[in-house]
C-alpha cells in the first residue's frame, strides 16, 4: 500500500530543482525569477505598485538632478505604457515621497521568453565578457544567453547615457539600472505626454536649420567621446521645447574598438541627413560625406 505523505502547496513552477549536483544556468535563471516574483509581492505599498528601487540599483552620475526623488521610502506607481519596441518597452512611472514627485521613463528590455535582439552581432563586436561560459551561452543563444544579452544591452545603454550626460550631450538623465530595467528622465510635459519624435515634426525652414545645427553639435560631442549612436534615425531623436534630444542608445558603437565603427558612423550620418534633406534642408548644408569627414577628424581618425 502507498504511504500517505504530507501535501505541499508548491506548484510545479514554484518547485526548486530536485536534481542533485550542479544546477544548469537555465535552472539558476528560473529559480532566480521565482524568488524575485515572491519578493516583489511580499511587501507592496498601499498607494503604489512597489517601493522605490533606488537603494538597490546602479545609480546615475552625480550630482543627481534636483527634480529626482532619491528617498528610499519613496513609492513607484505605474501610469501606463509610453512605447513598445522590438527590444524593449517603455512605461511611464511616477516616483513620489510626500509632496515631492517626479515622472520617469521605465525602459524594460524584454525577457528571453519573448524577444530576440535583432542585428546584434555587429554591435557586440568590441564588447567582450570575461567568462567564456557566458560568451558561449550568448553565441549559442540559449535561454540563459539571451537573458545575458538583454542585461548586457541594458548595462551598455546605462553606461553610455551616464558618459554622454557627464560630457554635456543632450540625452535623458540615466536615473538607475536594475537588471534589465532602466529608469530614465522622462522627456515630456508634467501631464505625462511624451515629447514628439523628430520623425513626427514638421519644422519650418528656420527651425529645420536650427535642429540640424543641434544635431551636428550632438554628433560632434559623441565623436569627441569616440562613439557613434549606431542606429540613428529621426525616430530616436526627440524634440522637446525646441531642443533636440538623442534617445535609444543600447547599441552605441565605439569607433575604435569596433572594427565596423566607421561603417556605423557613416550609416548614422547618411540616414539622418536624408531625413533633413527630405524636409527641405539644402544639400550643400546636409552633405553627409563632409559631415562624416569632420566627425572622423574630431574623433582623431581623420
Amino acid at each position: 500500500m502507498r504511504r500517505k505523505g504530507k501535501r505541499t502547496n508548491k506548484t510545479r513552477d514554484d518547485a526548486e530543482p530536485t536534481r542533485r549536483g550542479r544546477m544548469t544556468e537555465e535552472e539558476k535563471l528560473r529559480v532566480s525569477r521565482v524568488r524575485e516574483d515572491q519578493l516583489s509581492t511580499a511587501d507592496t505599498p498601499e498607494d503604489g505598485d512597489r517601493w522605490s528601487t533606488w537603494g538597490d540599483a546602479d545609480q546615475g552620475p552625480k550630482p543627481h538632478p534636483d527634480w529626482l526623488v532619491t528617498e528610499l521610502a519613496a513609492v513607484d506607481r505605474e501610469l501606463g505604457i509610453v512605447k513598445t519596441g522590438k527590444e524593449a518597452d517603455v512605461f511611464l512611472l511616477e516616483r513620489a515621497m510626500g509632496e515631492k514627485a517626479c515622472l520617469l521613463a521605465a525602459k524594460r528590455y524584454r525577457s528571453n521568453d519573448h524577444r530576440m535582439f535583432h542585428r546584434d552581432a555587429g554591435y557586440l563586436e568590441g564588447r567582450r565578457m570575461k567568462k567564456s561560459r557566458e560568451m558561449r551561452a550568448i553565441q549559442n543563444r540559449t535561454a540563459f544567453g539571451r537573458n545575458l544579452i538583454a542585461e548586457q544591452w541594458a548595462v551598455a545603454e546605462f553606461a553610455a547615457l551616464a558618459k554622454l550626460w557627464q560630457i554635456g550631450a543632450p540625452v535623458p538623465y540615466p536615473v538607475q539600472r536594475s537588471g534589465t530595467e532602466l529608469l530614465l528622465e522622462f522627456i515630456g510635459d508634467d501631464e505625462g505626454n511624451a515629447a514628439p519624435r523628430l520623425a513626427q515634426a514638421r519644422p519650418e525652414e528656420d527651425e529645420l536649420l536650427d535642429l540640424w545645427r543641434q544635431l551636428v553639435g550632438t554628433l560632434m560631442t559623441l565623436a569627441e567621446a569616440g562613439v557613434t549612436h549606431g542606429d540613428l534615425s529621426a525616430y530616436n531623436l526627440m524634440v522637446h521645447d525646441s531642443r533636440l534630444i538623442m534617445i535609444d542608445l543600447p547599441q552605441v558603437v565605439d569607433l575604435v574598438a569596433n572594427p565596423r565603427g566607421v561603417e556605423f558612423l557613416d550609416r548614422d550620418v547618411r540616414n539622418i541627413s536624408e531625413w533633413f534633406a527630405s524636409r527641405g534642408l539644402p544639400p550643400e548644408i546636409a552633405d553627409p560625406s563632409a559631415l562624416v569627414a569632420t566627425l572622423l577628424d574630431v574623433a582623431g581618425m581623420g
